[in-house]
């Protein structure tokens, strides 16, 4: 049997999201009622799920010898060789300050998905990241109806168990554990959706989905879909209108999603934010010196899976980070803070995808008061996102992978697929290659 990755990671990729409906039943069934569940009291159960389906997508790109191939190329190898390394001298400093194992493997979790992120630069690489992406989306419309079905019942007849919607009743949580997940999980499906040409609607229903979270973070991450979508349509010499108000629109946009009809929530004022509180905080009480400083002050203390299983506060340093930086600045230090910048920008240079800017901006700004690379099904999505527009940068770059139509036929697809064209006719022209 002859395997064709470029119809087969679509539907892949679509199983590990839909994995997300099952990983959080027992919690979304209590919130139906009214009750919600303390951290240190949640089951797992389900969530095993998550894990399965990952592996089974990581085992396909093993034994597909296109993206084994593209994966273990010198660069590739090399780079995560430097991540490894840094990351044993993090958990041996984390082992160093008595710390439970347990830890500083929780602190590994921003690495999870980072399987995806190399499937996606690898398919890039193959010339198929379009056409993945775009059957992607095809399938992920099925799971934007049902949330959105979910959601709106929720937002007219849920108990206001995390705040009240602007619908009348509560913040809808579709099939996650609270309103700020789901939230965030929509802005990225709208993300996805800008992505691919003719989508508009389904952008239009995630953003939607998006604003009813009353999530912060999921509001102004949904209004930078729409800020980037706008300026693609303007003529250069107009995009100027748009670039200078750019810092008024975002304190606009944080006054007004703070703003309790938005939020469903009184205490969202930002200038009262106990988050802040809590950043100063942490500055304070547990940065003792350089070491600190450049190397962090424990490795996984900040991590949602330690306040699980242990409860809030149970180590000395432990807290909830509420921000991605802040994150890595506690378990990498700011040599892993300045490295993660560092990767971004590098994306930025080196691709030469039309919407690296708008795919990076929105990691960057998803990151500043959400640990995204620790919620599941956001970092799936991103990570992936996030391979596919760096490895459009290095197309031109030959790879040790199989010679024969399986390889030139994905070049041909990827052609075909221009953003600047109409679809229409793709299929059409795309069955006359059989090896595809």
């Amino acid at each position: 049997m002859k395997i064709r990755f470029e119809k087969d990671l679509p539907v892949l990729l679509f199983a590990l999201v839909s994995a997300s409906t099952l990983a959080s039943l027992p919690q979304v069934e209590s919130a139906w009622t009214g009750v919600k569940e303390v951290y240190g009291e949640q089951d797992f159960g389900l969530r095993i799920l998550r894990e399965a389906m990952l592996a089974v997508l990581v085992a396909y790109a093993f034994f597909e010898p296109r993206l084994r191939n593209g994966a273990l190329s010198s660069a590739v190898l090399a780079f995560l060789g430097v991540i490894a390394t840094y990351v044993l001298f993090e958990i041996g400093y984390a082992l160093y300050l008595d710390l439970p194992l347990v830890v500083p493997m929780a602190g590994l979790r921003v690495f999870e998905y980072l399987p995806l992120a190399l499937i996606g630069f690898v398919t890039s690489r193959l010339g198929a990241g379009g056409y993945v992406i775009h059957r992607f989306a095809q399938y992920l419309r099925y799971y934007i109806a049902l949330q959105a079905v979910l959601a709106i019942a929720q937002a007219l007849w849920a108990p206001p168990l995390f705040g009240v919607s602007f619908l009348g009743g509560g913040r809808p949580f579709g099939t996650f554990v609270s309103p700020n997940l789901f939230g965030a999980t929509m802005a990225t499906c709208a993300l996805l959706f800008s992505l691919v040409p003719g989508m508009r609607k389904w952008v239009a229903a995630s953003i939607f989905l998006a604003l009813l979270s009353g999530s912060r973070t999921a509001f102004i991450s949904s209004l930078l879909v729409v800020y980037f979508q706008v300026y693609a349509v303007l003529r250069p010499r107009d995009r100027w209108a748009l670039v200078m108000p750019a810092p008024i629109l975002a304190v606009g946009a944080l006054v007004l999603a703070s703003s309790p009809l938005l939020s469903g929530r009184d205490d969202a004022d930002p200038t009262q934010d106990g988050r802040i509180d809590l950043w100063q905080r942490v500055f304070s009480e547990q940065m003792h010196g350089p070491a600190d400083l450049l190397f962090g002050w424990g490795l996984g203390l900040s991590s949602n899976t330690i306040n699980v299983l242990y409860g809030a506060e149970h180590f000395k340093g432990q807290f909830d980070s509420d921000s991605l930086y802040l994150y890595l600045l506690n378990g990498y230090g700011l040599i892993g803070l300045l490295a993660y910048l560092f990767f971004l920008w590098t994306t930025t240079r080196t691709s030469v995808h039309p919407n690296k800017g708008l795919v990076v901006m929105f990691i960057f700004v998803a990151g500043l008061t959400f640990n995204m690379w620790e919620y599941f099904p956001q970092n799936a999505i991103l990570m992936y996102l996030w391979g596919m527009v760096l490895g459009t940068g290095y197309q031109s770059v030959s790879i040790p992978v199989q010679a024969g139509p399986a390889v030139s036929a994905p070049i041909i697809v990827e052609k075909l697929f221009d953003p600047r064209k109409p679809n229409v006719g793709i299929y059409r022209r795309h069955k006359k290659h059989e090896n595809i």
